[in-house]
């Protein structure tokens, strides 16, 4: 077993808000992953007096630990209780119930000599690569599907659109500190012997195929898997430097923090 990680700055000198670990063996044998992107404060009050570093630090290392310790946890409970572990961290100073209390997306996958097991939450992706070469995306699209009637506002009223359905029915979901958003997460197992290597990105990194289409979700897994994550990153990195005001390739930040975790069994 063969494990990469790579975690970059979207911007050098701010904290970078992403999480990725891995556990190597867990529980004795297997392994497990974890990746958050954290939901950058976009305005002073998130009735919460931690940054959003603190929260997916706290929720990725508890994460970590019950998925890579507690095989007799589903990966959806060890989301809620990791959750309600941080929240209690955090209850008795910050206002938990604040729309826009610190957040993040979660990727999570586990593995021993039976299966793969994998949690995906919002838009980061789970990729699985099978030994005949098929690449398969783990999504959690529900982010995305808001597009198209996002795209038919005014562009001021967009952002605004889109947050009124952060954590809300119809809308999209993220780990924040309800323990029941566990529930909604995409989930599911194949058997070891289908799954040659997986790998996790955030969006940072997504943005090689979503935004500056340098290929396929395929093709991005070929080259995490032979250029490494690094140089994946620093592709992406390029293409933003090339198109610094967005006009070409239209994007929320012109640059992002950026992850990877690349598992080979």
């Amino acid at each position: 077993m063969r494990t990469q990680s790579t975690t970059v700055p979207g911007t050098p000198g701010r904290p970078n808000e992403d999480y990725a670990a891995t556990a190597v063996p867990a529980e004795g044998s297997g392994g497990a992953l974890v990746l958050l992107d954290g939901v950058t404060a976009r305005f002073p009050d998130q009735g919460c007096s931690h940054e959003v570093s603190w929260y997916v630090a706290r929720l990725g290392g508890a994460l970590l630990e019950l998925s890579g310790s507690r095989r007799d946890l589903s990966l959806t409970d060890c989301l809620a209780s990791a959750i309600s572990r941080t929240a209690d961290a955090h209850r008795g100073t910050c206002d938990l119930s604040h729309p826009r209390t610190p957040q993040s997306t979660v990727v999570c996958a586990r593995w021993d000599e039976a299966a793969v097991e994998y949690l995906v939450l919002s838009d980061s992706v789970l990729l699985l690569g099978e030994p005949d070469g098929t690449v398969r995306p783990v999504l959690d699209t529900r982010l995305d599907d808001l597009g198209p009637a996002a795209r038919g506002l005014p562009r001021e009223s967009r952002g605004a659109f889109v947050e009124s359905l952060r954590n809300a029915p119809g809308g999209f979901f993220t780990a924040a500190a309800d323990p029941a958003v566990a529930e909604l997460a995409v989930t599911g197992a194949v058997t070891r012997e289908r799954v040659r290597a997986l790998a996790a990105v955030t969006d940072g990194l997504g943005r090689w195929v979503e935004t500056f289409r340098l290929g396929g979700w395929p093709e991005l897994f070929a080259a995490l898997l032979t250029r490494g994550p690094e140089r994946a990153i620093a592709e992406v990195r390029a293409a933003e430097a090339a198109d610094p005001d967005g006009a070409a390739f239209p994007r929320g930040k012109a640059h992002d923090d950026a992850s990877a975790v690349v598992v080979e069994l």
